[in-house]
């Protein structure tokens, strides 16, 4: 199978086509990994003033899905198999999140990958999830 690597901008257009929806930017893309950012306005608190949990959740699955096709290539149909998240602290409802994302394993049909989320300028993570992917086998 050849790997064809993207870049940010490729991964951008491919996000705003595929899944226009979403409110998550890529930010930058590392070595088996990915930053992005989930905008936070009054749509994503939940009652008592905090980020919503599904709005953080999506933050860490998109970081997952942003890092992994980085490394494989436009593979639309890799899909979340497992999504595991421990909320740690309570974000700020007035800053975006940002979502650190490293793969701790490419295989050829799973991806394994870790995601630390942050409230933008804070330092200390307000979540962490740990997340697999299956990828859809190569077509020959």
């Amino acid at each position: 199978m050849t790997i064809q690597k993207v870049n940010k901008s490729e991964l951008s257009e491919f996000l705003k086509s595929e899944f226009p929806q979403t409110l998550c930017t890529i930010e930058e893309l590392l070595p088996q990994g990915a930053i992005i950012r989930h905008k936070v306005g009054v749509d994503q608190l939940r009652p008592g003033g905090t980020v919503s949990g599904p709005v953080m959740m999506e933050a860490a699955d998109v970081a997952l899905y942003v890092a992994i096709l980085a490394e494989i290539g436009l593979v639309p149909l890799a899909v979340t198999t497992n999504l595991n998240i421990n909320f740690i602290r309570k974000p700020a409802a007035d800053k975006d999140i940002m979502a650190q994302c490293k793969l701790i394993k490419i295989g050829r049909s799973l991806v394994v990958g870790e995601v630390n989320l942050y409230s933008e300028g804070n330092s200390e993570a307000v979540a962490h999830a740990v997340g697999t992917y299956s990828i859809p086998p190569a077509k020959t």
